[in-house]
Formats: structure tokens, C-alpha cells, sequence
């Protein structure tokens, strides 16, 4: 009690100090009892065994022999239990020679791990030496079996007991990220297969333990679960302002020992698949910051994106990658390993934030679109994020996460800390980006509803403040902005007006209708309101508010569309070059291509080119769209933005003018002289593009990738008078505008002009088609020709 309560250590030096008083007792207890008994030995084993004995932690021990006097140790042994019972010390004991403990371990997993951490206490140490040299060689010699029934073991017990970050009762042991990890990493390490990554490591499993060892001083039982009640208690106990802080310290630890759990057993499965497979080459490298050889296989680099392959399950820098002069590649690489259904490499991510220089304020494009296709990759997006995390790359592209980082929420009804209901708000919103014309709104609202939380006041009145802020800090143009901003200020509008308002009072839709001002605005509130509390958790949303949320919003959307609300999508008058480009096609004849290169900063004269505007005119004919959005994709270009008109700039008759912003997909943009020659050649019929297509997405490697929402296609109710506007929504990929171009080509209707934008991993389109009489469609025809482009994209 002198030591637990008046010796002044605590922490490591109290544990040790506990371990060692411990020993002490009983090396004398087993002193006495033995007298001059050859052949036997006392060994700790388990914690104990690694010196960390907390207040009430059991004794695991091991009373070992070799055989020679079995009479005698029985009687040794209860000398040695019955006076550890009799101070009401909880035991954990066993009697046993070499080969028993070596066939029980074998047998028994739980068994087996407490004995790899055995230290000797009394007796003959050449016995414990033995003991320790055997157990440590049949596990190194067992690894590829013993390791995946860890792993299942700790994978079933993050099951029963969940993740310890999130809890608001954590156990501190058995939970996901706990003590329990802690001892698997060690297991595994001692296997020579893998090696966690053990910066910080350490430290988090010390405040784990010095949380644990002040629970059970607090409490005066071994305990591991750190229930609300005792949560004030422990802090002041420990120095901590408040529970709260607590507890974001125990989930900050939590997350060091989850994610470094993460990286270690994907290492592992990579060995072992490496060591089962007779063509995969092995190299041997040494682990994270260990002298533990660590084999790993070699595999086949794929790209990814500009800078980054997949290599062996993961996503890697490529060998040319630059990270110290290019810093949208963190948000680059983790947007293709989300989309991919990829990890990042831990050692790239270190390399990321050691090398790469803070992104210039605000964002150029680039970095704004990848953090949107980030957002965008839904679940698979959420490792990728806690390897940023885990490097602190997040806090340093949003300042302002710092401050809900790990913040806990006091709510029986949320599942989630503030900052990972954030990042499940953006996973749900990605199933929900159908539904809007502005999914990157939709994405970036999702991330921010709740930034306001951990701030004086209202959050979401702290949280409109902020979210102005970082919308211009990530470039989203004024009119953005203030979208995003009236989404966090109003984030929970709907729900709360629709469960506590009468819908049949006009003046509820009014006051719904005089916040959003137009159905793009309400269709991103309503996508937000429902994705915010599906990540909530299962009590956040029902059937019953999903039905009256939903009558809320058609009501507000049938007064908008009543008043004007809707947004005319027609297309923007024509450039000057298009003008231009139109004159001379249409006095010669035939297509007019121009080709300018851009780029990111275009006042750097030293800038790389980021892509290219190409501007095509020529008369109207079969095939244009499909056949030069084909070509484009065969290049490997990415549509950012495109726009087709129709001109008659002389009189002469249509031409049509075609606009492109692209960007290389990876590798660089090909130069102008190729992509006209190209271009020409397939609008001549000298090249299938359809079929080098096939045959390279044929050839192409067969990756996991993301479960992406279906495709889209509406009929957009009063888009234009002069034709039907069709709005298609789908997840972007190679060649899809292409796909597009066929489908609606197939169908028989002319595209008179058309919008193409792409925001992040979506693409939203608008068509505006007519019959062969030049006239909108009819309503059921325009229906058909949505579905039968759809049928053909999905």
C-alpha cells in the first residue's frame, strides 16, 4: 500500500517497482519452500512476465520441473499458492515439465503467448532459459499457423468488445486498439515475420496502462473497463483537466495501437501469401525502425495516378514521384488508393509528410478535386484517412480538425467521436451523390457539418464560421461558399423542423423554402440531413423521420419549382476561339482543331503543364461525342470539363463546337500534333476506337476498387424550351464519356449541346437532345431514351 499510495512513483516506475517487490515476496516464499529441491523453477508469465503488474493485476505463474521429483513439487506448489490466496492476490498458476509446457502451448494459443513473455523468479534459471528457447522456436517455426489464429482471435474480440477509440466505456484491455494489441504486436515481432511501426507506440501503450493502473487504484478492483461514473475520478486522479480530456488521450492512444495493429497484419498476410506462392520472388528488408528481418514479397508496379503504382496490395510512390515539389501528391495518393480499394503504404505516407511541402492557400483544383474523390471513395476511404491521421498530413491540410480530433460526444445516440462521425458523414453522402447535381458540396459539407463542435456557443453556428473558412481556404469559389456554409449553419433544419413542425402549415414550408432558395440547394440539405444521421447511429434515423424528412422536402421543392426555384442549366454563351474555330470550319469544309496546353498557376513561368483545352469545330455529323471522347480516354486524359455547342456563325449551316479541359491520368499530357492526328483519323473511320478500347480495358489488370452508387439518368423537368435536357449522374471513369456518346447515339437522338463537368470521382452531365424533327422529345419517348442510357452504363 506504501508503494501504490505514499512511494511517489507512478506510471512505468510504479509497475516495475510492483513487479520487483513482487518477485522479492515470492523468491523468499520459494526459497523456503524448496530448501535444497534441484530441477525446479519459478517463471512469471503474461503481463507479469513483462513487468507490468498494475495494482489488481493477477499472478500468472508457472511452477516448472524436469521431471525428476513430482512428489515434491506438488507439495512445493501449494506451499507457494496458498499464502498468494491468503493476501487475496488473484492467480493464475500451473505445474508443469518442458515437454507439457511445450504440448499445451501447441494446443492452446492463449497459452502459448503468455508463455513467450516468461522471466525467470527463483529456482534453476537454466530451466526458464530452456523454456523460453523452446517456446520461442516452436512459435518462429509455427508462425504461418499460429499467426492467422491470432489475428482471427483479435478480430473476434474487436467484434464482442469494439473499438476502444470510439467507446465511451472502453474496456482498456480487451477493446480494439487496447492492451490486448499491444501484446499481439509483440507476438508478432517475435515471430521474425513482420514488425509493427513503433513510433509512438510505446507512449500509447503507457498511457493505456497508467489509465489502467489509476482505474484500479480509484475503483480498489481489477478492473478494465472505464466507465462514465469513474471517468472524473480517474482524471484527477491522473492530472487531467477533465473526463473529457481523458478520454481523448485513451482514444489518441488507441489510435497509434489500432493503426499500427492494421499495418502489421496486412504485413503479415503479404509474407504469408509470399512464402505459399513459388513464383513470387522474396527480398528481405528490415521492419518499421526494428532489427527484425522482415521478408516481403516483390510484385509488378501498376499506376495508380500521376506519381503513384499499386505494388503488392498497396498504394505506392512511384520511383519518379517528387513529393518535395508536389504538394497535392498526399491528397493525390490517397484518393487513388481509396478509389482502388487500396491501403497506403505506411512507408509512403511517412515519406508524404516528411517531404511534402504545405499546399499553397488556397487549393489549386487539382488538390480540391482529390480531396473530393478522397470523400468519395465511401468506405474504402476510411483507412486511407487514419493512415493520414496517423501522420499528422490531416491537421496539417485542416488546421481546424485539430480541435475535434478524437473529441468524444456524450450522447447515448452517437456511436462515433465528432471527427470519425465527420468522416462517416462523407462515407454515407457518397451513396447519396446520385441524388445531387453538386456532389462535391454535398462531400465537403458532409466533412464539415459538425466542425463548429468543441467550440463556445452553438456548433453549428461556430461551425458556419469556420466552414467559410476553409471553403476559401480549399479554393471553392464565392457562390460555394456560401452554399456550404448555409448547409453546416443549417444541417439539422429539415429533421428538426419535419419531427416538430406541422407539414400542412404552409408556414412550415415556408420557412424550409426561405433558407434554401432553390432545389439544388435543398437537395443537398436533404442528401446531408440523411447521411448525418445514418452515421449518427441506428437510433438517429428511422423509417418514420426518413418518410417525414422526405415530405418535408418535395413540399419545399413543389413551392420552388412554383416560384422559380429551379436553376436554368442552360449553356453559356460561346468563347471567342469557339466563334473563331466555327468561322474557319465552316468556310472549309471540314474539322478545325486548336490544342493549348495549362497550367496549375499560369503566373509561374516554370509551372508543368497540368492539361489541356482543346477546342474542336466541324460540321455535324454521326459520332462526334462518342468518337472524340474515345479518343481523349485512349490517351488516358480525364475529362475535367466540357461543353458542346451548336453554331452558325456565317450562315452556312450547323457546326458544331466541341470544348475540352482534360488532364493527363497519369505520365504526361501528349503533345498537340498527336491528339489532331489521332482525332482526325478516327472521325475519318481510320481508327475503331471503340475496339482499342475494349481491348485495352481487356488487357488492363483487374483491380478490387470501390462499390460505386449506380448511375443516374432524369429527365430534367423545365431545363429548356428548345430541346430535353437529360442529366446524367455516374461514377467517372475511363471512357465513360464515350459510353455516353454511344449509348445516346444508339437511341437515335441528335445532342444539340451539352455540359460536362467532373467533381471529384463523379460525373455530372447535362444532354440536350431533340428528335430527327429537330423538336424536344415527348415525355414517355424522352423516359425511354433516360433508361435505355442508363441500362447501357450500368
Amino acid at each position: 500500500m506504501h508503494l501504490l499510495r505514499e512511494d511517489g512513483r507512478t506510471g512505468a516506475a510504479r509497475r516495475s517497482a510492483l513487479a520487483e517487490l513482487t518477485d522479492r515476496w515470492l523468491a523468499g516464499l520459494f526459497s523456503t519452500a524448496a530448501d535444497s529441491m534441484t530441477g525446479v523453477a519459478l517463471v512469471a508469465v503474461g503481463g507479469y512476465g513483462r513487468g507490468e503488474l498494475s495494482p489488481r493485476s493477477d499472478l500468472d505463474l508457472v511452477l516448472l520441473h524436469d521431471g525428476s521429483a513430482k512428489s515434491g513439487v506438488a507439495a512445493l506448489a501449494e506451499q507457494l499458492w496458498y499464502p498468494v490466496w491468503d493476501n487475496g492476490i488473484a492467480l493464475d498458476h500451473s505445474v508443469r515439465d518442458l515437454a507439457t509446457a511445450r504440448k499445451v502451448a501447441a494446443d492452446d494459443l492463449k497459452v502459448q503467448l503468455g508463455l513467450l513473455d516468461a522471466r525467470h523468479i527463483a529456482g534453476d534459471p537454466g530451466l526458464t532459459a530452456a523454456l523460453r528457447s523452446a517456446i520461442l522456436a516452436d512459435w518462429r517455426a509455427d508462425a504461418a499457423k499460429r499467426l492467422p489464429e491470432l489475428h482471427a482471435m483479435c478480430r473476434e474480440r474487436a467484434e464482442r468488445h469494439g473499438e476502444l477509440a470510439f467507446l465511451l466505456e472502453p474496456d482498456l484491455k480487451e477493446a480494439r486498439g487496447g492492451l490486448r494489441d499491444l501484446t499481439a504486436l509483440d507476438a508478432v515481432a517475435a515471430s521474425w515475420i513482420a514488425d509493427a511501426p513503433r513510433t509512438g507506440l510505446a507512449e500509447a501503450g503507457a498511457r493505456l496502462r497508467d489509465v489502467r493502473d489509476t482505474l484500479h487504484l480509484v475503483t480498489g478492483r481489477a478492473t478494465d473497463r472505464l466507465s462514465l461514473q469513474e471517468q472524473d475520478a480517474v482524471a484527477l486522479e491522473l492530472g487531467v483537466l477533465d473526463a473529457d480530456i481523458l478520454l481523448r488521450q485513451v482514444y489518441e492512444a488507441a489510435r497509434t495501437v489500432a493503426y499500427a495493429s492494421d499495418v502489421t497484419w496486412r504485413e503479415v498476410d503479404r509474407v504469408l501469401r509470399s512464402r505459399s506462392g513459388s513464383k513470387i520472388r522474396r527480398t528481405v528488408r528490415f521492419g518499421f525502425g526494428s532489427n527484425t528481418p522482415v521478408a516481403r514479397g516483390t510484385a509488378e508496379r501498376s499506376p495508380l495516378a500521376e506519381g503513384v503504382v499499386e505494388q503488392d496490395g498497396e498504394a505506392v510512390l512511384a520511383h519518379a514521384a517528387r513529393p518535395a515539389t508536389d504538394p497535392a501528391l498526399p491528397l493525390r495518393a490517397a484518393a487513388a488508393a481509396a478509389q482502388a480499394g487500396l491501403p497506403l503504404a505506411p512507408s509512403t505516407v511517412r515519406r508524404l509528410a516528411a517531404e511534402t511541402r504545405p499546399l499553397p492557400v488556397p487549393w489549386p483544383d487539382e488538390a480540391r478535386d482529390q480531396l473530393v474523390t478522397l470523400l468519395g471513395a465511401g468506405e474504402s476511404a476510411v483507412p486511407v484517412w487514419e493512415a493520414l491521421e496517423a501522420e499528422g498530413l490531416i491537421a496539417r491540410m485542416l488546421p481546424d480538425w485539430d480541435r475535434v480530433r478524437c473529441r468524444p460526444q456524450r450522447n447515448a445516440v452517437h456511436r462515433w467521436t465528432v471527427d470519425r462521425h465527420l468522416v462517416e458523414t462523407a462515407v454515407r453522402a457518397a451513396a447519396l451523390t446520385r441524388r445531387v447535381a453538386r456532389p462535391d458540396l454535398l462531400l465537403v459539407a458532409a466533412l464539415l457539418h459538425d466542425i463548429g463542435k468543441g467550440w463556445p456557443g452553438d456548433h453549428s453556428e461556430a461551425g458556419e464560421v469556420i466552414t467559410r473558412d476553409v471553403a476559401v481556404r480549399l479554393g471553392f469559389p464565392k457562390e460555394d461558399v456560401e452554399t456550404l456554409a448555409l448547409l453546416v449553419r443549417h444541417h439539422l433544419l429539415l429533421v428538426e423542423t419535419a419531427t416538430r413542425r406541422d407539414l400542412d402549415d404552409p408556414a412550415t414550408v415556408a420557412a424550409i423554402t426561405a433558407v434554401v432558395g432553390s432545389t439544388g440547394v435543398l437537395e443537398l440539405l436533404h442528401a446531408l440531413t440523411e447521411a448525418d444521421a445514418l452515421a449518427t447511429g441506428p437510433a438517429a434515423w428511422s423509417s418514420w423521420r426518413a418518410t417525414l424528412v422526405s415530405d418535408l422536402a418535395d413540399r419545399a421543392a413543389a413551392a420552388l419549382v412554383g416560384d422559380g426555384g429551379h436553376q436554368d442549366t442552360a449553356a453559356p454563351e460561346p468563347s471567342a476561339e469557339e466563334e473563331r474555330l466555327a468561322v474557319e470550319a465552316a468556310r472549309t469544309n471540314g474539322p478545325v482543331l486548336s490544342v493549348h496546353a495549362e497550367a496549375e498557376h499560369p503566373s509561374d513561368p516554370g509551372a508543368e503543364p497540368m492539361g489541356v483545352t482543346l477546342t474542336l469545330a466541324l460540321h455535324d455529323r454521326p459520332g462526334v461525342l462518342p468518337t472524340v471522347a474515345g479518343v481523349l480516354a485512349l490517351h488516358r486524359l480525364t475529362v475535367r470539363s466540357a461543353a458542346i455547342r451548336e453554331l452558325d456563325p456565317i450562315g452556312a449551316g450547323a457546326v458544331l463546337a466541341l470544348t475540352w479541359q482534360v488532364a493527363a491520368e497519369y505520365g504526361e499530357v501528349p503533345e498537340a500534333a498527336r491528339l489532331r492526328a489521332d482525332i482526325r483519323r478516327a472521325l475519318d473511320g481510320g481508327m475503331d476506337v471503340t475496339r482499342r478500347l475494349a481491348e485495352r480495358d481487356a488487357a488492363a489488370p483487374r483491380r478490387r476498387g470501390i462499390a460505386a452508387p449506380p448511375p443516374r439518368v432524369t429527365v430534367a423537368k423545365g431545363g429548356s424550351a428548345s430541346a430535353t435536357v437529360l442529366e446524367v449522374r455516374a461514377h467517372d471513369a475511363p471512357g465513360l464519356l464515350h459510353r455516353i456518346g454511344r449509348a445516346l447515339e444508339d437511341t437515335g437522338v441528335r445532342v444539340r449541346t451539352a455540359r460536362i463537368s467532373t467533381l471529384g470521382a463523379d460525373a455530372v452531365d447535362a444532354f440536350y437532345v431533340t428528335g430527327p424533327d429537330d423538336l424536344p422529345l415527348p415525355p414517355s419517348r424522352a423516359v425511354e431514351v433516360a433508361r435505355s442510357v442508363e441500362r447501357a452504363l450500368s
